[in-house]
């Protein structure tokens, strides 16, 4: 059995090292090509050519948007006109429901057989392969990769027909989203009333406050480290996404639209490239405020008992 894996991302890079436990003959494609000597160490191949990754009897992808995943496989240099029937592609990737038709649309008129697979956790979990994957698409199709998918995941859930998995997905990022957007207003209004970051952030994490989101950037945000998570520049399509669906099917989501106000504004004030903790320095900004441990406090208001 020969598996291809194209995109050595963040996430791709642990997802296609632990392909390796399966046993199989893996091929590994990128455009940059620093991770290419951890791979060839382990005695996988590594490609920038995308042809070469053609052959595969499975070919998985994980890429950073709709767009980048269409051209790789539907492009003008993609591998559609490669690909033959018997063929499986698995989208690991996180890309629009649209996107995600289309693609297995014009891969089934060839005979290639297409899963949307998108997974959720972040890259320690990635690296730990402890992933929860979502699929869309053929039972038989699933029963077929199921083998390798477990090398990657630890809860592998079969969400029903193709585009379900993204369906999912989306669903699970757009609530993770706005607990992020939460945080970004709300936290910045502790320090201005006076009270000390580092504890705030004990409480929350805590106490009912407490989020995976909570958990994940508080303690990122009080050291002022921003890096850690997805860029908010790629998080964005999710919240398109989101409001696309709910245009399109009459379904009024007032707090999501709030959420998607937050990320537009850290957006425009240029943190696209930092992950959804960033956000809170639009608030932070707003107020004349830090939420960082050691940050001094605002003379703050009197609090009052319930």
């Amino acid at each position: 059995m020969k598996i291809g894996f194209v995109g050595l991302g963040q996430m791709g890079k642990h997802m296609a090292m632990n392909m390796l436990k399966s046993g199989a003959e893996l091929i590994v494609n990128d455009l940059r090509t620093d991770t290419f000597p951890e791979f060839q160490q382990k005695g996988a191949k590594a490609t920038t050519k995308l042809a070469e990754i053609a052959g595969a009897n499975i070919i998985f992808l994980s890429l950073p948007s709709s767009e980048i995943v269409e051209s790789v496989l539907l492009g003008d240099r993609g591998l559609l006109d490669k690909l033959a029937s018997g063929q499986t592609v698995v989208d690991l990737s996180t890309i629009t429901y649209a996107s995600t038709m289309k693609i297995a649309q014009t891969l089934a008129a060839r005979g290639v057989a297409f899963l949307d697979a998108p997974v959720s956790g972040m890259e320690a979990r990635a690296r730990e392969a402890t992933l929860t994957i979502m699929c869309g698409g053929q039972s038989e199709t699933l029963a077929a990769v199921m083998p390798y998918l477990k090398c990657i995941g630890n809860k592998i859930l079969h969400m029903g027909a193709t585009g379900s998995g993204q369906l999912t997905k989306l669903i699970n990022q757009l609530l993770f989203d706005i607990n992020a957007a939460a945080m970004a207003e709300i936290l910045p209004m502790s320090v201005k009333m006076g009270l000390d970051p580092v504890k705030v952030g004990e409480v929350v994490n805590s106490g009912t406050g407490r989020s995976y989101a909570s958990e994940f950037f508080l303690p990122r945000i009080l050291k002022g480290h921003f890096v850690d998570g997805y860029p908010m520049k790629h998080a964005y399509k999710d919240l398109v996404s989101g409001a696309e669906i709910g245009a399109q099917l009459c379904i009024p989501m007032p707090v999501l639209a709030a959420a998607t106000a937050t990320y537009q504004a850290a957006l425009l004030k240029g943190y696209g490239h930092e992950d959804k903790g960033a956000m809170i320095r639009v608030f932070e900004e707003l107020l004349g405020v830090t939420f960082r441990a050691g940050a001094a406090t605002s003379a703050g208001g009197s609090g009052s008992s319930d």
